[in-house]
């Protein structure tokens, strides 16, 4: 995976992040952010076409994979989505990039989308795989969806509740939860799924990710609701799996547009992990849809 890729550990604000990035310099800048509960490794079928035209970085989250996992609080603030961007920030404007795009999948979508609220000027256009706001979806919350997204439920119970349950068997917790949400298929490569059970496996990654979702249903939903209604300006790109909770559950596209004010999306033929489902058509996707922003007729001026 990640052929010709380097791979760095970068500061962000506040955690180091583990990064891989490639590309030809001087090319517009992208940034994939990948979600739960993976690494930066989700993207290897997708950031090699990707890096042929763009600077492709992709880190692992904090509290993921190789990357920082720091101490938490009782209101979950070091892994709110506001600390989550602000690392993504840090670590791009290190590499010199102070506008970029993004594309982002599952958690890393939610962290893009208060990304995109919080520094609206770095973000020049965003692609987002496979979410809603977080805030609708909870409130939307219907029999249905708490019966396929599960985990969205447990993982927000008191510590230490949850990680005592994964710890017991991580590699059996990530991949019900997976497996669930594919229909039952492996999608994942070897060495993609090698590494996800091995980064899953530690407790203190297993405890950071039940701490990104109780942020996720608290204080993530109080930043969110002190925007009073303001959204995001800079054009969004939303796909999401047609064989999915999204599709199942939520009007993907009336909800965006709520939240965003230039929103484009439709559903593709797939299950939750389209990235490694089809990633040459996500890459296209990507591709065509930057290809009509500002920073990429800049950059070939």
């Amino acid at each position: 995976m990640f052929e010709n890729f380097v791979e760095d550990r970068i500061e962000g604000d506040g955690a180091t992040l583990f990064v891989r990035r490639a590309g030809p310099q001087g090319a517009p800048p992208l940034v994939l952010l990948h979600g739960y509960p993976q690494t930066s490794a989700m993207w290897h079928g997708v950031a090699p076409i990707l890096a042929q035209t763009y600077q492709v970085i992709c880190p692992d989250l904090r509290g993921y994979g190789q990357s920082d996992k720091p101490a938490s609080d009782a209101e979950h603030a070091p892994y709110s989505k506001r600390a989550m961007a602000n690392d993504i920030v840090a670590v791009m404007q290190h590499l010199g990039h102070d506008r970029f795009y993004v594309g982002a999948h599952d958690r890393g979508a939610r962290v893009a989308h208060r990304m995109g609220l919080d520094h609206p000027d770095c973000v020049a256009a965003m692609t987002l795989l496979d979410i809603a706001p977080t805030r609708e979806m909870y409130a939307g919350t219907s029999a249905t969806f708490a019966d396929l997204y599960w985990h969205w439920f447990f993982l927000i119970q008191k510590h230490p509740l949850p990680e005592t349950l994964i710890g017991a068997d991580p590699v059996g917790f990530w991949k019900m939860k997976c497996f669930n949400q594919t229909r039952g298929e492996n999608p994942f490569s070897d060495e993609a799924l090698a590494e996800y059970l091995n980064a899953f496996s530690a407790p203190d990654a297993i405890h950071a990710c039940c701490e990104d979702y109780r942020a996720a249903a608290s204080i993530d939903i109080d930043h969110d609701d002190a925007d009073g209604g303001r959204k995001l300006d800079m054009p969004l790109l939303t796909l999401w799996a047609k064989r999915g909770v999204i599709e199942t559950c939520f009007d993907a596209l009336d909800l965006w547009r709520q939240r965003a004010a230039h929103v484009e999306g439709e559903a593709l033929d797939t299950t939750h992990y389209m990235a490694e489902e089809i990633p040459s058509e996500i890459a296209s996707r990507m591709s065509d849809f930057f290809a009509r922003t500002p920073l990429l007729a800049d950059a070939q001026k």
